[in-house]
């Protein structure tokens, strides 16, 4: 929040790593409130379940995952979705989380927020889909077995796709093992433009508007 607070074009997210679902407490909601009405702050997150590390047990992961759901309808603010090896019991609380804030009317519901580092089947992305969700992209499609990955976005809607860097993790292919940054991003959408067959450019107006539309910051607040 002191950089988003500090550059004119940087925004934050703010929430509990499942890695870090041991670190909760009776104050950490009132705390994320308190931070989420900066007006720099655009989502919660990075919030999920991680079963590939398990540094905290997959219980302490669903509550902290929960709470956190909740209080981000609670703020109105889309999500930034963790899921590592873990979308048979993610992909529940995340599907009924929606079905609830879309019950009720809520705004979020349109835009609900995007899964990071999508690499789940194409089928559990159509469902995602239907539920309005966002897929962030990163350096993996440019790895030379990126090959499933590729499938999915092919079928996917191009306005459906938000692109990502990971930094400092998840370098795409032509800077592996160095430190992954912003700048990036534009092997990443070089990449997209040629899986889904539009020109680079085309690539970077669309899923610049998805970005502005999932985060409302632009014009930049």
């Amino acid at each position: 929040m002191e950089i988003a607070e500090k550059f004119y074009g940087v925004f934050a997210a703010i929430g509990v790593h499942p890695n870090s679902a041991n670190s909760w407490n009776s104050g950490t909601i009132k705390e994320i409130i308190s931070l989420s009405r900066h007006p720099k702050v655009v989502a919660i997150g990075e919030i999920g379940l991680d079963y590939y590390r398990l540094r905290t047990a997959p219980h302490a992961q669903k509550v902290v995952f929960q709470a956190q759901l909740d209080l981000a309808s609670q703020v109105q603010l889309p999500v930034l979705i963790h899921n590592r090896q873990a979308t048979r019991d993610l992909w529940p609380m995340l599907k009924n989380w929606h079905e609830r804030i879309r019950g009720h009317g809520e705004e979020l519901a349109k835009h609900p927020g995007v899964l990071h580092a999508y690499e789940d089947s194409l089928e559990m992305a159509r469902e995602a889909l239907q539920c309005n969700f966002q897929f962030g992209v990163g350096g993996p499609i440019t790895y030379p077995k990126a090959g499933a990955r590729a499938e999915v976005i092919k079928n996917l809607m191009i306005e459906s796709i938000l692109i990502e860097t990971d930094a400092p993790y998840l370098s795409p292919q032509a800077c592996r093992g160095q430190r992954n940054e912003p700048a990036n991003v534009k092997m990443i959408a070089e990449k997209i433009a040629e899986i889904v067959n539009l020109n680079y450019d085309e690539v970077v107006e669309i899923t610049t508007k998805n970005a502005n539309r999932l985060f409302r910051w632009s014009p930049f607040r």
